[in-house]
C-alpha cells in the first residue's frame, strides 16, 4: 500500500522511506519497473528533468492528468501532441516526480528497479537503472527550477540518505551518466544550492 495518497497534509513533516515508499508522496504505480539484479545494493540517485509537451509545464490530458503521470502510467495519448507521436510506445518512469509547485509523486518502490536511465554508465559502471533511484524535476534545460522543488528535492534526498546510506556520495545528473545522449537536469539546475538544502537538513 502506498504511505500516502495525499501532499497536502503531509508537506510540514519529516519525510521518512518504510518499505520503498516516500512518506510525502502521491503513490501513482507505473507498470514500468522490474527487480533489481540481486546482489546489488541501491547506491547513486539520478536528478532529470522532463517536461511534456518540452517546455510546457502542468500540461493535462482531456481527464485532467497530468501529461508526464500519462507517460509513466502508459495512458498518454499519443495524439493528443504532434511532440507526443516522437516518443509514441515509450515505457519510461521514475522512482519520483517533483512538480513545480513541489507536488510529488511515487511510481515505483525505491527497492526495485525504475525504467529512468536508459542506456548509462556510472564511474565505469554500466545500466545505472541497476542500483540507482531516479528523480523527475518538472522542467526544462532552458529555465530555472522553483525554490518548492529545490525545497522538496532537499528533503527527499536526505530521506533517501538515511534509508539508503550507500546513496551519500554518490548524487549525479542525467547528463553525467549518459553524456552526449542526455543533457538534464541541465545548465539552470543548481548544485551548489541543492547541496547545502540537504547539508542544513541532515545536520539537524
Amino acid at each position: 500500500m502506498p504511505a500516502s495518497s495525499s501532499n497536502s497534509s503531509l508537506s510540514t513533516l519529516p519525510m521518512t522511506i518504510t518499505d520503498g515508499l516516500l512518506s510525502a508522496a502521491t503513490w501513482l504505480a507505473s507498470p514500468n519497473y522490474n527487480v533489481r539484479p540481486k546482489g546489488l545494493s541501491i547506491d547513486a540517485i539520478v536528478i532529470h528533468n522532463i517536461s511534456l509537451p518540452p517546455n510546457e509545464f502542468g500540461a493535462c490530458d482531456s481527464s485532467g492528468t497530468h501529461y508526464v503521470k500519462a507517460l509513466f502510467t502508459n495512458q498518454l495519448d499519443w495524439d493528443a501532441h504532434p511532440y507526443f507521436q516522437t516518443i509514441k510506445g515509450a515505457e519510461v518512469s521514475a522512482h519520483l516526480f517533483i512538480e513545480r509547485d513541489g507536488a510529488i509523486t511515487q511510481f515505483v518502490n525505491f527497492n526495485e528497479r525504475a525504467w529512468h536511465a536508459g542506456r548509462s554508465s556510472y564511474l565505469g559502471r554500466p545500466e545505472c537503472n541497476d542500483y540507482s533511484i531516479g528523480i523527475e524535476l518538472e522542467g526544462s534545460d532552458f529555465v530555472s527550477f522553483t525554490s518548492a522543488q529545490y525545497e522538496k528535492l532537499a528533503a527527499v534526498i536526505a530521506a533517501i540518505y538515511k534509508a539508503y546510506p550507500k546513496t551519500r556520495r554518490h548524487l549525479t545528473g542525467h547528463s553525467d551518466i549518459a553524456p552526449g545522449r542526455k543533457t538534464d537536469p541541465g545548465d539552470y539546475f543548481e548544485w551548489v544550492r541543492l547541496r547545502e538544502g540537504i547539508s542544513k537538513i541532515t545536520m539537524i
